[in-house]
Formats: structure tokens, C-alpha cells, sequence
């Protein structure tokens, strides 16, 4: 009995598998069109979409952008994410469910909602179109995924490491730095990959914050989309499956490793 069981499970959760990339796999072959539109299937082979993405200094430059903007949120967040969570968990009262609650809330309010916001406040300070400004903007929507994260991490600890690294003589620091960091650093690399991601791929805020001098990818997506609508988002959206199921997929395979050791 349990050998069909699992068989049937296996089925559905390929099903499921399938449902949820096939949207995204449908991109490939439009990727790959020979024709300046986004029809299925493709009439035709070319590979000039992507010399398009590669070649127009506007799609490199948007790429390089989301980059910079990308790398520096995960650090920035994934450190203030790091410590939040770590405070959080050695807070022993009601305050800390209070706290824990509103440095979430950006994952809670409507995207939109935060734009205009931020919007309003970069007009005075004139923070828009800088990359001080989407740095902040999405660093105040990464943290909430560091977090959760390091969060999950740290419940599942064993905080009487501690104590006994305490009775041989370390300090707080030294048993920070020796016992709990090497064991919550899959929480912390999963932090710093969402908020990678988040980063990344945000548009709502973006569109708000935008300037002619910094695009991110995104941005120049929908532009590209509601100007052009040629194959070559298709290909910038085949290019970041790929990187993104890679990196996925290797953040995952450094998880398990931990794991086991």
C-alpha cells in the first residue's frame, strides 16, 4: 500500500512542478523567434534577441544597475536581518512579538502603498534616481526576508552551546563568533539569497524611484514591454531563469552540506 501511495504523491507533486514553471519554460522557445513579436511557438530560430540584450547599452546598463543595487541591499540587509533576529530572540518579553511585527510589515503592506511613500519622502531629500536611494528602498524590503530566515534558524539552536562555551571561558562575543555563527549560517546565506532576489527582481518601488541615469532590469523590462514588446525580453527572461535556478540550486546544495556537517 505505501509503494502506490508514494507514487501517486510523486505524480502530483510533479504535476504541481510543471504548472508552477510552465508559464515560465514557455518563454524559452519565444526567446528564440526569428520574428520581431511574442508569439507560440516561434516561427522561426535566431539568437539576435539575445546579441540584442547584450548589445544595446540600455539593457547593459539596467543589468550592471540591478546588479550594484542587488549586491549592496543583500549585504546591508542580510547584517541588519543578522542582528535584528539574533535581538529578537534573546528578548524575553511581549516587546519582542511587537518588534517582530513591524519589521515584517513591509511584506504585508501593499507594494503600491510603499512606493508612494517613498516616493514622497525622496522628493524632499532628493533621493530619487540614486542608488543611496534604491540601496535604502530595498534593503527596507529585504530585511524582513533575512529575518524570517535567521529566525528559523535560531529556533531550532541548541542555546546551551552557549552556556557551555561560557563555562570554558569565552566571552559573549567569542561564543557568538565560534559556536552560534558557524551553525545559523545556512539561515544567514538563505537571508542574504532572498534578499538578493528581492532586490533584484523589484519593480513597484523601482518604477516609483526611477531615473533616466539608473534603470534596473525590471524597469527596463516593462519599459521595453509597453514600448517594443520584441523577443528580447523574452530572452532576458530565459537568461535569468537560468542564473536564478543556478544559483537556487547551489544555495540549496550549500544548505544540505551544512546540514550534514
Amino acid at each position: 500500500m505505501k509503494q502506490p501511495s508514494r507514487i501517486l504523491l510523486g505524480l502530483f507533486c510533479l504535476l504541481v512542478a510543471v504548472w508552477l514553471v510552465a508559464p515560465t519554460i514557455v518563454v524559452v522557445p519565444m526567446s528564440f523567434n526569428d520574428k520581431k513579436s511574442l508569439a507560440f511557438p516561434p516561427s522561426g530560430f535566431s539568437w539576435q534577441w539575445y546579441q540584442n540584450f547584450f548589445t544595446n547599452p540600455e539593457w547593459s546598463a539596467s543589468l550592471v544597475g540591478s546588479l550594484k543595487v542587488a549586491v549592496v541591499t543583500a549585504v546591508f540587509a542580510t547584517v541588519i536581518g543578522t542582528l535584528a533576529a539574533f535581538g529578537l530572540d534573546r528578548m524575553k518579553s511581549r516587546v519582542s512579538g511587537v518588534l517582530r511585527a513591524l519589521l515584517i510589515t513591509p511584506m504585508v503592506v501593499p507594494g503600491v502603498v510603499l512606493a508612494v511613500g517613498i516616493y514622497a519622502v525622496y522628493l524632499d531629500t532628493q533621493l530619487v534616481g540614486t542608488m543611496t536611494g534604491f540601496v535604502l528602498a530595498h534593503t527596507m524590503l529585504a530585511v524582513p526576508f533575512v529575518i524570517i530566515a535567521v529566525s528559523a534558524s535560531l529556533e531550532v539552536f541548541d542555546k546551551r552551546l552557549e552556556t557551555a562555551a561560557a563555562s570554558l571561558g569565552a566571552t559573549r562575543l567569542t561564543a557568538f563568533r565560534t559556536v552560534t555563527f558557524p551553525l545559523i549560517v545556512p539561515g544567514i546565506l538563505s537571508g542574504l539569497l532572498f534578499a538578493f532576489v528581492t532586490s533584484f527582481d523589484e519593480i513597484i518601488v523601482a518604477l516609483f524611484i526611477t531615473s533616466p541615469y539608473l534603470k534596473t532590469l525590471p524597469v527596463q523590462i516593462f519599459s521595453s514591454i509597453t514600448r517594443d514588446a520584441d523577443p528580447t525580453v523574452a530572452a532576458v527572461g530565459t537568461l535569468l531563469f537560468i542564473t536564478t535556478s543556478l544559483v537556487i540550486g547551489a544555495g540549496l546544495l550549500i544548505g544540505s552540506r551544512q546540514g550534514k556537517r
